[in-house]
């Protein structure tokens, strides 16, 4: 046989093990992303799963999708209601959704499907662990200073609105252990114990969950509260 015909078959026997390679590869790579669907991006979202490479962006999605938000919690098997839309013009409030069952005190205010399903992955995934591997003790409740405000941005006359206006924020104040301990973002912010840790930890783990994260690294205006919104305008602000 005539070297070039050698050659040719002997290429393209190459390309053909080449592309079996790859295609076992990605069925191997399908397979794999079926049983982890926290890295497929195709897969439902389920806040009952581990977080992935795919939860964030997943995360982004709805908040643009009341819809497919609720059908989330619903699907995560986590307790909450839809409560009629209220408000009108920058307060105006079509989505307000209540977590059925969450350790806020004093009350569990009614806010964004996007904020309540973070507010749970939140917990799940940052604040319960961080108490019980910083602090030696389950997490009995997160203290809150409200949710929903019809002001602008630092109750200012003027300048954007805040994401309080329409209950896509939260502040957070402290959080109180099983074991009767209170950590305080005002008192323990400071320092190098323990408490501080753990409110730098959940500050920390926040930031996979909600858009915006402030803490009072960012001004003096937060030096009593995590601010935590999902405002779709922006990403990425963690500090």
């Amino acid at each position: 046989m005539p070297r070039s015909r050698t050659n040719r078959h002997l290429a393209a026997a190459r390309r053909a093990v080449v592309a079996l390679v790859l295609l076992v590869a990605a069925i191997a790579g399908w397979q794999w992303l079926q049983s982890h669907p926290q890295h497929n991006p195709w897969a439902p979202l389920d806040l009952r799963d581990p977080p992935g490479w795919a939860t964030r962006t997943k995360l982004i999605a709805l908040r643009s999708d009341v819809a497919e938000c609720r059908a989330v919690l619903e699907r995560s098997e986590i307790a909450f209601t839809a409560l009629p839309e209220t408000g009108e013009g920058e307060c105006a409030r079509p989505d307000r959704t209540r977590l059925g069952d969450y350790p806020l005190a004093p009350d569990t205010p009614a806010v964004t499907c996007p904020v309540a399903a973070a507010l749970e992955l939140w917990r799940r995934e940052s604040v319960a662990p961080a108490a019980r591997n910083i602090l030696g003790s389950d997490l009995a409740r997160i203290e809150h200073l409200g949710a929903f405000s019809c002001r602008r941005m630092y109750g200012g006359a003027d300048g954007p609105w805040s994401e309080h206006a329409t209950a896509n924020a939260i502040d957070i104040a402290a959080f109180v252990l099983e074991d009767g301990r209170r950590i305080s973002v005002l008192g323990d912010w400071d320092g190098e114990g323990d408490k501080a840790a753990f409110l730098r930890a959940v500050r920390d783990g926040a930031c996979g969950s909600f858009a915006t994260v402030l803490s009072p690294d960012y001004n003096a205006a937060h030096a009593d509260h995590f601010h935590l919104d999902q405002d779709d305008r922006w990403a990425g602000v963690c500090r």
